[in-house]
Protein backbone atom coordinates (compact mmCIF):
# COMPACT_ATOMS: atom_id res chain seq x y z
CA UNK A 1 0.00 0.00 0.00
CA UNK A 2 1.42 3.32 -0.71
CA UNK A 3 2.31 5.55 2.25
CA UNK A 4 0.96 8.95 0.86
CA UNK A 5 -2.72 9.98 -0.07
CA UNK A 6 -2.51 10.47 -3.70
CA UNK A 7 -5.54 13.17 -4.09
CA UNK A 8 -3.33 15.95 -3.63
CA UNK A 9 -0.69 17.46 -5.43
CA UNK A 10 2.89 18.24 -3.47
CA UNK A 11 1.82 21.55 -2.79
CA UNK A 12 -1.82 19.57 -0.60
CA UNK A 13 -4.16 20.60 -3.29
CA UNK A 14 -7.15 18.43 -3.95
CA UNK A 15 -6.63 16.93 -7.71
CA UNK A 16 -7.87 13.50 -9.68
CA UNK A 17 -5.33 11.19 -9.89
CA UNK A 18 -3.98 10.62 -13.42
CA UNK A 19 -4.73 6.87 -14.54
CA UNK A 20 -3.73 8.16 -18.18
CA UNK A 21 -0.96 5.73 -18.12
CA UNK A 22 -2.28 2.59 -16.66
CA UNK A 23 -2.85 -0.23 -17.97
CA UNK A 24 -6.90 -1.11 -19.14
CA UNK A 25 -7.51 -4.43 -17.06
CA UNK A 26 -10.91 -6.41 -15.26
CA UNK A 27 -11.53 -4.62 -12.26
CA UNK A 28 -13.57 -6.04 -9.98
CA UNK A 29 -14.54 -5.11 -6.39
CA UNK A 30 -17.10 -6.12 -3.97
CA UNK A 31 -18.43 -4.18 -1.25
CA UNK A 32 -21.20 -4.94 1.82
CA UNK A 33 -23.37 -3.39 4.66
CA UNK A 34 -26.47 -3.83 6.47
CA UNK A 35 -29.35 -2.03 7.82
CA UNK A 36 -30.69 -3.26 11.41
CA UNK A 37 -34.45 -2.73 11.96
CA UNK A 38 -37.33 -3.84 14.63
CA UNK A 39 -38.61 -7.40 13.57
CA UNK A 40 -41.87 -6.00 12.21
CA UNK A 41 -40.58 -3.69 10.18
CA UNK A 42 -38.43 -6.68 8.52
CA UNK A 43 -41.30 -8.67 8.37
CA UNK A 44 -43.44 -6.12 6.16
CA UNK A 45 -40.50 -6.07 3.62
CA UNK A 46 -40.43 -9.67 3.48
CA UNK A 47 -43.94 -10.33 3.12
CA UNK A 48 -44.58 -7.09 0.91
CA UNK A 49 -47.07 -5.81 3.21
CA UNK A 50 -45.23 -2.33 2.57
CA UNK A 51 -47.81 0.05 1.21
CA UNK A 52 -44.50 1.80 -1.41
CA UNK A 53 -44.31 -1.93 -2.65
CA UNK A 54 -41.45 -4.10 -3.11
CA UNK A 55 -38.62 -2.33 -0.79
CA UNK A 56 -35.75 -4.69 -1.88
CA UNK A 57 -36.54 -4.70 -5.66
CA UNK A 58 -36.63 -1.03 -5.69
CA UNK A 59 -33.49 -0.82 -3.18
CA UNK A 60 -31.41 -2.72 -5.67
CA UNK A 61 -32.42 -1.07 -8.75
CA UNK A 62 -31.60 2.40 -6.49
CA UNK A 63 -27.95 0.74 -5.65
CA UNK A 64 -27.22 -0.08 -9.47
CA UNK A 65 -28.51 3.54 -10.16
CA UNK A 66 -26.16 5.20 -7.73
CA UNK A 67 -22.89 2.69 -9.10
CA UNK A 68 -23.46 4.17 -12.66
CA UNK A 69 -23.34 7.76 -11.42
CA UNK A 70 -20.57 7.44 -8.27
CA UNK A 71 -18.62 10.03 -10.48
CA UNK A 72 -21.36 12.63 -9.79
CA UNK A 73 -21.18 12.20 -6.24
CA UNK A 74 -17.82 12.18 -5.72
CA UNK A 75 -15.69 14.67 -6.41
CA UNK A 76 -12.36 13.15 -7.27
CA UNK A 77 -14.21 9.82 -8.77
CA UNK A 78 -13.16 9.11 -12.39
CA UNK A 79 -15.80 8.40 -14.40
CA UNK A 80 -15.97 4.56 -16.15
CA UNK A 81 -17.57 2.44 -17.79
CA UNK A 82 -19.49 -0.65 -15.62
CA UNK A 83 -19.50 -3.45 -17.20
CA UNK A 84 -21.32 -5.55 -14.84
CA UNK A 85 -23.54 -4.73 -11.35
CA UNK A 86 -24.77 -7.42 -9.05
CA UNK A 87 -26.69 -6.46 -6.50
CA UNK A 88 -27.81 -8.43 -3.71
CA UNK A 89 -30.40 -7.57 -0.90
CA UNK A 90 -31.33 -10.77 2.12
CA UNK A 91 -33.73 -10.66 4.84
CA UNK A 92 -31.91 -11.93 7.96
CA UNK A 93 -34.68 -13.04 10.57
CA UNK A 94 -32.43 -13.82 13.26
CA UNK A 95 -30.32 -10.34 13.32
CA UNK A 96 -33.53 -8.00 12.18
CA UNK A 97 -31.42 -6.93 9.06
CA UNK A 98 -31.78 -6.52 5.33
CA UNK A 99 -27.69 -7.66 4.24
CA UNK A 100 -26.40 -5.88 1.05
CA UNK A 101 -23.61 -6.70 -1.15
CA UNK A 102 -22.82 -5.55 -4.72
CA UNK A 103 -19.94 -6.28 -6.86
CA UNK A 104 -19.12 -4.24 -9.82
CA UNK A 105 -16.67 -4.98 -12.49
CA UNK A 106 -15.14 -2.73 -15.20
CA UNK A 107 -12.56 -2.70 -17.72
CA UNK A 108 -10.53 0.52 -17.23
CA UNK A 109 -7.74 1.71 -16.13
CA UNK A 110 -9.08 2.46 -12.80
CA UNK A 111 -10.59 0.58 -10.19
CA UNK A 112 -15.13 0.40 -8.83
CA UNK A 113 -14.45 0.34 -5.01
CA UNK A 114 -16.24 3.49 -5.00
CA UNK A 115 -18.89 2.07 -7.37
CA UNK A 116 -19.40 -0.61 -5.35
CA UNK A 117 -19.47 1.52 -1.66
CA UNK A 118 -21.85 3.61 -2.96
CA UNK A 119 -24.62 0.95 -4.50
CA UNK A 120 -24.20 -0.72 -1.12
CA UNK A 121 -24.77 2.70 0.60
CA UNK A 122 -27.39 3.88 -1.58
CA UNK A 123 -29.58 0.67 -1.68
CA UNK A 124 -29.62 0.21 2.00
CA UNK A 125 -30.65 4.35 2.45
CA UNK A 126 -33.35 3.36 -0.17
CA UNK A 127 -34.65 0.57 2.43
CA UNK A 128 -34.61 3.28 5.28
CA UNK A 129 -36.44 5.90 3.11
CA UNK A 130 -39.11 3.61 2.18
CA UNK A 131 -39.45 2.60 5.58
CA UNK A 132 -38.93 5.08 7.95
CA UNK A 133 -42.85 5.99 8.28
CA UNK A 134 -42.99 2.35 10.32
CA UNK A 135 -39.08 2.08 11.99
CA UNK A 136 -37.23 5.68 12.32
CA UNK A 137 -34.21 3.70 14.36
CA UNK A 138 -33.25 1.78 11.87
CA UNK A 139 -29.36 1.73 11.61
CA UNK A 140 -27.14 1.60 8.62
CA UNK A 141 -23.62 -0.03 9.12
CA UNK A 142 -20.68 -2.23 8.60
CA UNK A 143 -20.23 -0.61 5.02
CA UNK A 144 -17.06 -1.72 3.78
CA UNK A 145 -14.93 -3.02 1.27
CA UNK A 146 -14.74 -6.87 0.89
CA UNK A 147 -12.18 -7.59 -2.20
CA UNK A 148 -11.17 -6.30 -4.68
CA UNK A 149 -8.84 -7.36 -7.96
CA UNK A 150 -7.17 -5.75 -10.89
CA UNK A 151 -4.78 -3.02 -11.78
CA UNK A 152 -1.41 -1.90 -10.63
CA UNK A 153 -1.99 -3.03 -6.90
CA UNK A 154 -3.52 -6.43 -7.88
CA UNK A 155 -6.12 -8.27 -5.62
CA UNK A 156 -6.92 -7.67 -2.21
CA UNK A 157 -9.39 -9.02 0.54
CA UNK A 158 -10.60 -8.44 3.89
CA UNK A 159 -9.41 -10.80 6.88
CA UNK A 160 -12.63 -12.46 7.61
CA UNK A 161 -12.36 -10.99 11.48
CA UNK A 162 -12.65 -7.63 10.49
Amino acid sequence: MPDKLTHFNKTGDARMVDVGGKDTTRRVAVARGRIAMRADTLNLIKEGGHKKGDVLGIARVAGIMAAKRTSELIPLCHPIAITRIDMQLLPDEANHCVSCEAGVETHAQTGVEMEALTAVQTALLTVYDMCKAVDREMTITDIQLVRKSGGQSGGWERDSHD
